[in-house]
């Protein structure tokens, strides 16, 4: 079963939202028969490649909250991401434009390196607290991974995979997508933002269920017919 899900690194739910996904998945043991795909959703297309102001002062302008109710609020979500186990330091976070870090995760999902990429980008972003723009990070996380440096550097040289970080955002809209993380559960089944664990653990186990329960119903009758190796004349 596929699970795609919409997600940008610098949003803090999303970090939290794919910790619960993997989860819920491992809780039901369900490693094997999960497959999952990361598609990009870019908060600020606008943003710059340096970030200019801290976390605290661009929160508060934002949501129109005071210093103090920024700070209460950014505490609150660090809160939610360390009680998943991840190292979150949000108040410390330089958000940076994310075009250049959705590309390189096209070239690691075609390189079989896209858990390592993408783990490590969220890392990068809310543990080490690093510009998620800068070239020079993102060239180490692609070796890091086990790409080739020339493809990465090559990559980053380059706008390869642009359109199709831009036609994720259009896909996005078109379904009715405006806010990340959001989920898509086996074609079946929306989970829209970092929902609890068990919320997730009982969606993933009723699509999992039908996607048994489908395979169990799909026989094949033989009939006449024929392959390479000669006709099957029933």
């Amino acid at each position: 079963m596929k699970i795609v899900y919409w997600s940008d690194y610098a949003c803090p739910y999303c970090y939290i939202g794919e910790a619960r996904l993997k989860k819920a998945i491992k809780e039901l043991d369900a490693e094997n028969q999960v497959t999952l795909e990361m598609k990009a959703f870019q908060l600020d297309p606008t943003a710059g490649e340096h970030a200019t102001g801290d976390t605290l002062t661009r929160f508060a302008h934002k949501y129109g909250l005071s210093k103090a109710g920024a700070s209460a609020q950014i505490e609150h979500i660090s809160q939610l991401g360390r009680a998943e186990g991840l190292d979150f330091r949000y108040d410390t976070t330089l958000f940076t434009n994310t075009m250049d870090a959705h590309r390189l995760t096209k070239l690691a999902q075609r390189k079989g390196a896209a858990d390592q990429v993408i783990e490590a980008l969220f890392k990068a972003y809310f543990t080490d607290n690093l510009e998620l723009a800068d070239k020079a990070l993102l060239q180490r996380i692609g070796e890091e991974a086990g790409m080739d440096a020339q493809e990465v550097r090559d990559l980053l040289n380059s706008n390869q995979y642009e359109d199709e970080v831009i036609q994720d955002e259009q896909e996005a809209a078109m379904n009715g997508i405006h806010a990340v993380p959001f989920f898509v559960v086996g074609d079946r089944y929306g989970i829209s933002g970092a929902q609890p664990l068990e919320g997730m653990k009982a969606t993933l186990q009723k699509a999992l269920e039908e996607e048994r329960q489908h395979k169990a119903a799909f026989q094949v009758e033989e009939g006449m017919a024929c392959g390479p190796e000669g006709c099957h004349f029933g």
